[in-house]
């Protein structure tokens, strides 16, 4: 059993979405499919942090959750700032079961053994939070807390996702930092950045912690894997 990790599928089978009028996208979820079966087994996880579906509504997601749990592996999902169809935790997974999607899983407020690791994580929030988004920050920071709480509990190494990065350009999300420190977090996949900010991401270590960068577009659109130190 391996794990692996990627980020910002941004699916669009019931809405008029497409990803593919951006440089670099052409033909991507066929590439995401392809490069999937071709590295994930069945008996494999797979952690999708963040954007998954471009639909409004729980709902609007049932093709793209289809796709997803027609591939290969378990599936770990957390949400992302374009998943504004992400409901109550009961409702998501009253979703699943009705339709049969029993390989996919939400990270929230929990965390998942996978072999020699934890999975744990939160969205996250913008690292150039205003006033006004204190509160949200707070929260992500507190979910990102009882999340790799509930990991080390496992005794296995916590791996921490996000959707956000807490540090990118420059600039550090201090809240959602500190809480990476403070559990002495050693490695940390995210995804929302693409193109050319790419250029901006932390590359190796920062405050002792591994940053990895896992949006679809900048992997090749392929799963990558994770391995023990």
């Amino acid at each position: 059993m391996s794990l692996f990790a990627i980020a910002d599928l941004h699916l669009s089978f019931s809405v008029d979405k497409p990803m593919d009028i951006f440089k670099g996208w052409s033909d991507y979820v066929r590439r995401i499919e392809t490069n999937w079966r071709g590295m994930v087994a069945p008996e494999d996880t797979v952690v999708i942090a963040g954007d998954i579906s471009w639909a409004m509504k729980l709902a609007e997601t049932r093709k793209d959750f289809a796709f997803i749990h027609n591939l290969p592996g378990q599936k770990i999902i957390l949400k992302g700032n374009h998943d504004l169809w992400w409901s109550t935790l009961t409702k998501m997974n009253a979703f699943l079961a009705d339709n049969g999607f029993d390989s996919i899983r939400f990270l929230h407020n929990n965390a998942y053994p996978v072999e020699d690791f934890c999975v744990c994580g939160s969205r996250g929030w913008f690292f150039d939070s205003e006033d006004a988004d204190s509160k949200v920050l707070l929260r992500e920071a507190g979910r990102l807390d009882t999340s790799i709480k509930l990991a080390k509990e496992t005794g296995l190494e916590p791996v921490a996702f996000l959707h956000y990065p807490p540090v990118w350009g420059g600039m550090v999300c201090n809240e959602i930092m500190d809480v990476l420190i403070r559990h002495e977090i050693k490695r940390c996949y995210y995804g929302h950045i693409h193109g050319k900010n790419a250029f901006k991401i932390v590359r190796g270590c920062h405050s002792g912690i591994k940053f990895e960068l896992i949006s679809c577009d900048f992997t090749g659109f392929c799963p990558i894997e994770i391995s023990p130190f």
